[in-house]
């Protein structure tokens, strides 16, 4: 009978290390804050390198075991986790809104959508096949063959603290794999439950590692993981600048890196667009999460026919959106992570109005409701040299920019660094298969919102990163390929 966990058994504060609950080496310890109310949850392991070489240390000694394993003795253990997860979908939404602050309904889609790698991967891991290669001479065999990369370092970002990890660890537990992982410091708790699920499954100790670290002690936590040769993969999800502080670090051992790192979605609506269905792509898009996504739109350009009416439609709907703590139903939008958010947020929005940005709705701080509420907000009469044009502001705010024709918001789309996901509404086929060539980008919604799927490969590219996760794509980056050739065979 599968076990069944509360809440407070969920709430773990130590590190899980070689099957064992560890706190850290020195004892230190961090709190973890609710971000809708300020108070804290619970105080966990701070982490230094002596953790981290130990769960490296782990990781190698179950290797070799867990890398023999047939694939679908593995994938067994993964349905297991799978079935976990999802019977416990209620209080994983619970400590996810509890820590990160999404509405509880959002908490418990992001169960789902991290359960739905984990069973994915636990199928692809079955179907991990080779090549006979064609012979080139006579009296060879040649062939190719698909192995475990070996241990995979995983770090994290706080924005879906199950579902980022989820699609990291199954499919490189799914591959044969053994992990270490560090989930971040403001939303660590998920983690850890989602890690005693996966102990509760029979993931062996040592095959899974997870060490929880401040924004004090940061990257430099886990130090060992770049410079361990043992080491051979590391998969980032988070900003930019980190994600090329660890290929610079890492370069040493020429690790193999899956980098997904910050967005600057374009989201661009033509004047033969569905304007209704326009607005509803991006409600869906933009305000999940609170904007707090990577693939969140950052800049919407409007075509001069329709600007008018889907600025008015828009606001409307944004308006009407409600803001609250993420424990109450009817809240749509929920408390920013931390007062660093809240702050950027607002630099942007007065940025914009200063340069002449109209606010039609939304534009301020709500501390009626908390230190870490801001308004669902849009902005008319965006331009250019705002910061929010260039920079990524990670909140519910939408900057309205007029264009005139597809030359010219093309142009302004593709002008930025970053190339993660674009999105844009048209009813014209001929400028649809135009368009989605043209956006320079990893991810293309084509009138569509919502685009996230474990079937589908995400990643982008520029300064966006490299690699996939998800679909079958996402198993290749924890495999290495070797070619055998055999002779002497006449």
């Amino acid at each position: 009978m599968t076990r069944r966990f509360s809440l407070e058994d969920l709430i773990l504060t130590a590190n899980l290390i070689d099957g064992r609950w560890l706190s850290a080496a020195d004892g230190a310890r961090f709190a973890v804050i609710d971000p809708g109310t300020g108070n804290t949850i619970a105080e966990v392991a701070d982490s230094g390198p002596a953790d981290a070489h130990a769960a490296t240390d782990a990781a190698a000694r179950a290797l070799p075991a867990w890398r023999d394993t047939l694939p679908k003795e593995r994938a067994a253990i993964l349905d297991r986790w799978h079935d976990l997860i999802v019977a416990h979908e209620e209080v994983l939404g619970e400590l996810i809104s509890l820590e990160q602050g999404k509405p509880l309904a959002e908490g418990r889609g992001e169960v789902a959508y991290g359960a739905s790698y984990v069973t994915w991967f636990a199928d692809e891991g079955r179907r991990i096949y080779g090549d006979i290669i064609p012979a080139q001479q006579r009296g060879k065999r040649m062939s190719a063959v698909k192995e475990p990369i070996g241990i995979v370092a995983a770090i994290t970002p706080w924005n879906f603290p199950l579902a980022m990890i989820a699609r990291k660890i199954a499919p490189a537990l799914a591959a044969g794999c053994t992990v270490v992982g560090k989930p971040a410091e403001d939303t660590p708790l998920t983690a850890l439950a989602l890690a005693l699920l996966a102990q509760e499954a029979g993931v062996p100790a040592g095959v899974l590692n997870l060490i929880t670290a401040s924004r004090e002690r940061g990257i430099a936590a886990v130090a060992d993981w770049l410079e361990d040769s043992r080491v051979r993969k590391i998969t980032f999800t988070g900003s930019t600048a980190v994600g090329k502080y660890l290929a610079r670090e890492s370069a040493a051992t020429l690790k193999k890196l899956s980098l997904e790192l910050g967005g600057n979605a374009p989201f661009l609506v033509f004047d033969d667009a569905d304007i209704d269905a326009a607005v509803s792509g991006l409600l869906a898009s933009k305000f999940r999460n609170g904007g707090q996504t990577c693939v969140c739109p950052n800049r919407v350009y409007v075509q001069a026919g329709v600007y008018d009416a889907f600025s008015r439609k828009l606001a409307d709907k944004v308006g009407a959106l409600r803001v609250g703590p993420a424990t109450d139903p009817s809240s749509q939008i929920g408390p920013m992570i931390n007062t660093r958010a809240v702050d950027k947020i607002a630099r942007h929005v007065d940025d914009a109005v200063a340069k002449g940005a109209r606010v039609l709705t939304g534009g301020t701080r709500l501390p009626e409701c908390g230190a870490h509420y801001f308004a669902p907000t849009v902005l008319a009469n965006a331009t250019d040299d705002m910061q929010l044009c260039c920079e990524e502001t990670f909140g519910p705010v939408v900057p309205l920019f007029r264009f005139d024709s597809e030359e010219d918001a093309l142009r302004a789309a593709n002008d930025t660094p970053f190339g993660l996901a674009a999105y844009f509404y048209s009813q014209d086929v001929r400028r649809t298969d135009r368009v989605s060539r043209a956006l320079e980008a990893g991810i293309v919604g084509i009138n569509e919102g919502a685009i996230s799927s474990e079937a589908a490969p995400f990643g982008g590219v520029k300064e966006s990163g490299y690699g996939r996760e998800g679909s079958r794509y996402g198993l290749d980056d924890y495999l290495s390929i070797k070619y055998l050739c055999q002779g002497g065979l006449e």
